[in-house]
């Protein structure tokens, strides 16, 4: 073991990227019961909640309650993930801690989940950016289909390099590398941050490791080799007992 980190940051994602992805409705008391559960459980960076169009994600509906009504804990970062000027203001009216913006390493992918190319996304994020930093507020940077996606299949490193590249240089403190559809694995991990780490240090990434065919921990551990240390996570709840798993 003594060629990893000897720690690791968990940045739980499970208030936003798990419950986006749930079938039925679940009430916003819900949703800050989970959120206030999970500080009380230590973590100390939890993302809360989206401001996106609930038209298009209606789990994320309710989301100013949340950050309006949850009991905070110091020394405990409640984030919110914007997709656009708007949604920066929306958080930052309810006392977001921080924001979080989001592209893809693949044109189809992006064109698909948020109607634009990687540039026209990298647009959209520029006034976000310059008003967090007038309001001293940290940006954190997603990149989706980091090794495959859904619609181009592979996904060359390089590419996952250069839109990194963009968001650090717009000024992004840290970049979460996204396996969105679990389709890695230690290979084609160790590939895409042969590259990644080319533009910038293991210290200014995380990794987002879905784990749709059981490969999650596998690419944690590959990454973590690597000297990426900070990990996405979600909470799941299975019979009616709450557990965690690195991943969504």
């Amino acid at each position: 073991m003594s060629d990893i980190p000897a720690k690791a940051r968990i940045v739980e994602v499970g208030p936003r990227d798990g419950l986006q992805n749930e079938k039925q409705v679940i009430e916003t008391s819900v949703k800050i019961e989970l959120v206030e559960r999970l500080s009380n459980a230590g973590l100390s960076y939890i993302e809360a909640g989206s401001f996106v169009n609930p038209k298009w994600v209606p789990q994320m509906a309710g989301s100013e309650a949340i950050f309006e009504q949850v009991k905070r804990q110091e020394g405990v970062k409640y984030v919110a993930l914007v997709p656009n000027m708007a949604g920066y203001e929306r958080a930052i009216s309810v006392q977001a801690d921080e924001v979080s913006i989001f592209t893809a390493a693949s044109e189809s992918f992006n064109k698909k989940n948020i109607n634009c190319s990687i540039d026209e996304s990298i647009e959209r994020f520029l006034p976000v950016i310059e008003a967090a930093k007038a309001a001293n507020i940290p940006v954190r940077g997603y990149v989706s289909c980091i090794v495959g996606c859904p619609y181009e299949g592979h996904i060359e490193p390089s590419a996952v390099a250069t839109v990194s590249k963009k968001l650090i240089d717009l000024g992004c403190y840290e970049i979460s590398l996204g396996d969105t559809i679990g389709v890695g694995t230690p290979g084609s991990m160790n590939k895409m941050l042969d590259a990644v780490l080319d533009i910038s240090p293991a210290e200014k990434l995380a990794v987002h490791c879905h784990d749709t065919y059981g490969q999650a921990l596998a690419n944690i551990y590959a990454s973590l080799q690597r000297g990426v240390s900070i990990i996405d996570s979600s909470v799941v709840i299975q019979d009616d007992v709450a557990c965690r798993w690195v991943d969504v």
